[in-house]
């Protein structure tokens, strides 16, 4: 940003002047660039924004010739006149900041003699500083944006880049003036976002606000909420912002297609209580696709696979997953409206007939979608979560986070005979816990329990850990456990000796087998073995 006339009066070098605004309008005019001039006739010379500097002699002919000359100065453009007193000027008349004052120019006086040579080079380094960090920060700009559009960057990345860039905060919204991503700055998302729709009903168009989306189609609006950020700087990043935004929707719709978007705003919009009327709802849902006159059922998708350093890999193996599913209905002959979540993660509200029998709807369904996603590149283990049965699909929506819950549980479970689907009955404990699992106190518990036989195991190699974890997953069934383990008798009772006196508990008691095991399962769920 071009330095003001307020910011050259505060450099060392003009305040050695003794500097004196006489007159004229603000001083926050920028100053493109220093002149020193003392011809009367400047209009010639000047092209607008000059900061100019003179002896005076320009002013010493007379009232008339002053009018005319600060007249000429300000048509000309020039951001204000710094005058030296000395020898041709001793003191400015009263003419001179009067008409300083009717055209609004900034009239300076310096009543020590003062170097313009110096004034100028200081003033052009800054210029010169300015335009250069002007130059950085599009550099900046462009690699930023350039390389989240390479990687394929999520809508809400790509919003809280701009707003970090600009220090404030950031909205895009849709035609809807739906809010689609937010990233807050100095201040909370939920005061940002009061009343939103009103708010961006009647915000004027102009540099804070970016059209997002092809030029014939925008499908929605970038907008800056910050007062003093420098309009081509806002301006260059909206716009930066808004490119990349086009393109991430572009490339997104030709990855998932329309109708799986619009399948997907819709579950958004009904989860989050965008949508409270339950007709409205259903017919949105069935323009989708989705059976009226049904019993709905929150299904949801979690997946195992390995694990990708290459973001671009890993969107792809969610576009497979996607592609599975909904082969996998098409199989089963269902209808569903299916949202894409977490890469790996999908969420499914299905509709099964009233007059058919659920669970057996279930597991054909379920059982179809995980032969299909099996089968992905990269998938080794696929649960689904099931959620209640209803009649209503507000409801039904609202309860996919429980569904989500029950498949992230079930995936850390180890069964033997792998299920359909899982019911919230089905993850017992673990599921308990997983809800409460971050709580320091939960934490604290399993430390206590654990931490004195895991520095053992970690001091000495063992891992008698495995042989506790074992031991109580069998239920104490010592013979299965030293069969399972391939050791004797003898050494099976040696080991679970010594982890009673390492953990200092008896191992034929019910409460402690409990504690123990269930420290275990807060220690899978925070810290997950290797598969």
């Amino acid at each position: 940003m071009l330095p003001s006339v307020a910011d050259v009066l505060a450099m060392p070098v003009v305040r050695a002047g003794a500097p004196e605004v006489v007159g004229g309008g603000p001083l926050d005019r920028p100053v493109r660039w220093v002149h020193v001039i003392d011809v009367p006739e400047v209009a010639r010379l000047l092209v607008g924004g000059e900061l100019v500097l003179t002896t005076g002699q320009a002013l010493g002919r007379g009232h008339g010739a002053t009018v005319e000359y600060l007249n000429a100065l300000a048509a000309a453009g020039v951001s204000g006149l710094v005058v030296e007193l000395g020898d041709y000027v001793r003191h400015l008349p009263p003419i001179v900041a009067k008409t300083a004052d009717a055209l609004g120019l900034p009239v300076i006086a310096l009543h020590r003699v003062t170097r313009f040579v110096e004034i100028t080079e200081a003033v052009h380094r800054m210029i010169v500083a300015d335009q250069y960090a002007e130059l950085e920060f599009a550099r900046t700009v462009h690699e930023t944006f350039t390389e989240l559009s390479v990687r394929r960057a999520s809508l809400a990345e790509i919003v809280k880049t701009a707003a970090g860039m600009l220090d404030a905060s950031v909205v895009l919204e849709d035609l809807a003036h739906r809010v689609l991503a937010v990233a807050a700055k100095h201040t909370t998302a939920s005061v940002l976002l009061e009343n939103w729709e009103t708010t961006s009903r009647l915000l004027p168009e102009n540099a804070d606000v970016v059209a997002v989306g092809p030029h014939t189609q925008p499908w929605g609006r970038l907008i800056l909420r910050a007062q003093g950020i420098p309009t081509p700087r806002a301006r260059m990043v909206l716009e930066r912002a808004a490119q990349t935004l086009t393109l991430h929707r572009m490339i997104d719709r030709d990855r998932f297609g329309l109708h799986l978007q619009a399948q997907t705003g819709l579950i958004d919009d009904l989860a989050n209580g965008r949508v409270m009327d339950e007709r409205e709802a259903q017919a949105r849902a069935a323009a989708l696709g989705l059976a009226r006159r049904a019993a709905y059922v929150p299904v949801a998708i979690n997946v195992a696979a390995r694990a990708e350093s290459d973001p671009v890999a890993a969107q792809r193996r969610g576009a497979g997953i996607l592609d599975a599913v909904t082969h996998g209905l098409g199989l089963a002959g269902a209808t569903a409206l299916t949202a894409a979540e977490h890469g790996d993660r999908v969420g499914i509200i299905l509709a099964v007939p009233r007059t058919a029998d659920v669970e057996a709807s279930l597991r054909a369904v379920c059982t179809a979608l995980l032969g299909e996603v099996r089968r992905v590149d990269g998938v080794r283990r696929a649960v689904i979560g099931v959620g209640a049965e209803s009649d209503a699909l507000l409801d039904t929506a609202r309860e996919l986070p429980q569904a989500a819950h029950i498949a992230e549980v079930a995936l850390s479970l180890a069964d033997p005979v792998p299920r359909p689907f899982y019911r919230s009955g089905d993850v017992r404990l673990r599921g308990l816990l997983s809800l409460i699992r971050d709580e320091p106190g939960v934490q604290r518990f399993a430390e206590t329990e654990l931490s004195a036989l895991l520095r053992h195991d970690i001091r000495h190699r063992a891992d008698l850990t495995r042989t506790l974890r074992e031991f109580l997953d069998l239920a104490g069934n010592k013979t299965e456990l030293a069969r399972r383990l391939n050791i004797s008798r003898p050494t099976l009772y040696d080991r679970l000796s010594r982890i009673e006196r390492i953990l200092g508990v008896d191992l034929d008691s019910g409460e402690s087998r409990t504690s123990l095991h269930t420290a275990l399962l807060i220690r899978d769920l925070t810290t997950p073995r290797n598969p």
